[in-house]
């Protein structure tokens, strides 16, 4: 672990934002090139700089120390997840009134930053996200609709409906989030798991537009494998947080197929003469109109049992 004594609050900060702590961090795997611009950028508005190096092959954990970040190492590549939750204990460890997030790869502009701790300092939400949308945001097509699949699968979970963003790793934590929020995903869905348990909480989520870059290629991981990874951890929380939503409609489903086939199968009795049921067809209407009625008891019954561990 490599370790840099705190800033001084710098100028910018005081005359901004008083007397807070603003504690910023920036979970890294190979971003070398970029972490040292990263890490002086970010200092102008922060108390600290934390970079937690996940394991990089590069000089991504000397950069930063010689930038002038607190760097926390980890043996070999966790995961964001892993990274985002040694950020957290650190941070639980100094208590700022202002916890932020973003990452390394110069996607994320630290300048930024006073935009997004205003919010939390003036006490207008507990929770900051950074928004990238439509096309100001410079983002490819493909991955604005990857993201919006990726939003449109977190709302499903969600209590309060839709977030504009809801994949952005630029966010920013009020003490009292950092708190009561505890992140358990070691990857990428991250920032779907924290934001279900903010809504969850009934903490104050707020949005601001921010600036993204992506003419830097500092993604170690493939858009496609990037989507398809979060999605299914995204299926897997809004089954456990929401489970007669997701069982229910799964449930539903089956049932309205099978009752499609059931009316097919009718139809094809009293159209033939002499009358002849479709066997086969007949077995899988009762196929799925069982497994469609124990789905949605299994919905049922887990939703029970949810909401009896929540009280």
């Amino acid at each position: 672990m490599l370790k840099n004594a705190s800033a001084p609050v710098p100028a910018v900060l005081r005359q901004a934002f008083p007397d807070s702590k603003i504690l910023v961090a920036i979970p890294a795997f190979n971003e070398g090139p970029t972490i040292g611009s990263v890490v002086l950028k970010a200092r102008q508005f922060a108390s600290e700089v934390v970079v937690v190096d996940d394991g990089s092959s590069d000089d991504t954990a000397e950069t930063a120390a010689l930038a002038g970040a607190h760097v926390i190492h980890h043996a070999r590549n966790l995961g964001k997840g892993r990274a985002i939750r040694s950020a957290w204990l650190y941070a639980r460890e100094h208590s700022p009134e202002a916890f932020v997030l973003l990452d390394g790869d110069h996607q994320h502009d630290p300048n930024d930053i006073p935009k997004l701790v205003e919010t939390i300092l003036s006490g207008g939400a507990d929770v900051v996200i950074g928004v990238r949308w439509g096309k100001t945001s410079r983002m490819p097509i493909y991955r604005r609709m990857g993201k919006r699949a990726l939003d449109y699968a977190t709302a499903a979970g969600a209590k309060n409906g839709i977030l504009t963003d809801s994949q952005s790793g630029y966010r920013v934590f009020s003490r009292q989030a950092l708190e009561s929020l505890e992140p358990t995903e070691d990857g990428l869905a991250i920032e779907s798991q924290l934001l279900l348990e903010a809504q969850e909480k009934n903490l104050r989520i707020a949005e601001v537009n921010i600036d993204s870059r992506y003419d830097l290629d500092g993604s170690t991981i493939s858009p496609g494998r990037h989507g398809s990874s979060v999605l299914g951890r995204i299926i897997t929380l809004v089954s456990e947080k929401r489970p007669l939503l997701f069982f229910g409609v799964a449930g539903a489903v089956l049932l309205l197929v099978a009752s499609v086939l059931g009316v097919i199968v009718l139809d094809t009795y009293y159209a033939t003469s002499p009358h002849q049921l479709a066997v086969g067809y007949m077995f899988i209407v009762v196929f799925l109109g069982i497994i469609g009625t124990i789905t949605i008891f299994i919905g049922v019954t887990l939703n029970v049992l949810t909401r009896m561990s929540a009280r």
